[in-house]
């Protein structure tokens, strides 16, 4: 039994010993994303656009393409769709939200004089006059204050050259670093994968592919789901011809984040814009409303099944906790990597529970 006990204790010794330099090279790696959170921007865009275009460039080398080749096309590929989504959306979005704003007085207005009277006699709630707001003073005096801090920078950045060349090549790397990550995506994770002691490869291998199926049920899934609906939803209230279709159609795909308050948001807001300029029409609220009922049904029975499937994704509170987090510990780029480490942490974290509920000290009587 002595023999038996003094042979345990150099095993689970040597079992911590082993995870020390993992532990330690986890930290040494935090601490260095923190101290370096501001050059990084450029590398994890980069990433996500070669894990974005990755599938894609597989798909065409093993239609004989070239992984050169392939990574070129699939990356003009990219390109032709921003640049028509920048020439296309970005103007139209421009014109509304000053439509709206041009708006804004006169449904306070409303709001003031007619809805919230209405709501207090009907509650039987003593009258509160809202107060006077002078709107054209008030967003000159806004615009002014927008002016000054948007001029302040600009001459802050352009007396600043070293502030302005990091900027513009900040900027110019995103393509360069996308294009060689797309290249070389395959070889850097068999390159990592052969860092991984031999005896982890196989819990690693299933937590990496754990891992890369939750992120891609929602990058690849969620992201194309909501990029759908904001443009079925814009398209459609165009077709009704409701103002600021494009603002609603964009403000309803990413509120699609949780999973129905887009429809709810969406159709709340259309509804109040569709009241303001069609009034208590039946037949003009409805067919407002009849757009995202369509839209939720193409949503749910066709493109949720196909993109995401029954894969389990990340649940929609934790990408919220997740993108506030890494924004709040190292900006932008916290934003941009906080998916994929809540992913890693989300298969982790089942696999700890799993071990837990294997052990003596839950199942014992």
């Amino acid at each position: 039994m002595g023999e038996h006990s003094v042979t345990d204790q150099p095993t689970a010794q040597s079992s911590t010993l082993r995870w020390l330099p993992v532990l330690v090279v986890v930290v040494l790696v935090l601490l260095l994303f923190v101290q370096l959170r501001d050059i990084l921007m450029p590398f994890a865009v980069g990433a996500l656009i070669a894990y974005l275009g990755d599938p894609l460039v597989d798909r065409l080398e093993a239609r004989g393409f070239t992984r050169t080749s392939g990574v070129a096309l699939v990356f003009a590929l990219l390109m032709a769709i921003l640049v028509i989504i920048a020439a296309v959306v970005v103007p139209v979005l421009i014109q509304q939200l000053s439509q709206l704003a041009a708006a804004i007085p006169d449904a306070y207005r409303w709001f003031s004089e007619v809805a919230v009277p209405k709501l207090q006699s009907q509650l039987s709630l003593s009258p509160v006059a809202l107060p006077t707001i002078d709107w054209q003073t008030s967003l000159s005096e806004h615009w002014q204050s927008v002016g000054q801090v948007t001029g302040g920078v600009v001459q802050k950045v352009t007396t600043s050259s070293l502030s302005l060349i990091a900027g513009i090549l900040n900027l110019a790397l995103i393509p360069v670093v996308a294009f060689y990550l797309m290249r070389d995506w395959d070889l850097m994770m068999a390159g990592l994968l052969r860092l991984v002691p031999r005896a982890w490869v196989t819990n690693v291998t299933e937590s990496v592919a754990e891992a890369h199926g939750v992120l891609e049920a929602f990058v690849r899934g969620q992201f194309v789901v909501m990029g759908a609906q904001a443009l079925m939803y814009s398209f459609g209230l165009w077709l009704v011809g409701l103002n600021y279709a494009v603002l609603l159609g964009l403000m309803a795909g990413v509120a699609a984040l949780i999973p129905y308050a887009g429809a709810v948001i969406g159709i709340g807001s259309a509804m109040i814009v569709g009241y303001f300029q069609f009034g208590l029409d039946p037949l003009a609220l409805g067919l407002v409303a009849s757009v995202f009922v369509a839209g939720q049904l193409i949503e749910s029975f066709l493109l949720t099944p196909i993109l995401i499937g029954d894969r389990i994704g990340l649940h929609p509170v934790a990408v919220i906790f997740a993108l506030m987090a890494g924004g709040q510990l190292a900006g932008f780029t916290g934003v941009l990597v906080a998916l994929p480490v809540a992913a890693v942490l989300l298969v982790f974290g089942r696999r700890l529970v799993d071990a837990y509920l294997s052990t003596d000290v839950y199942n014992a009587d």
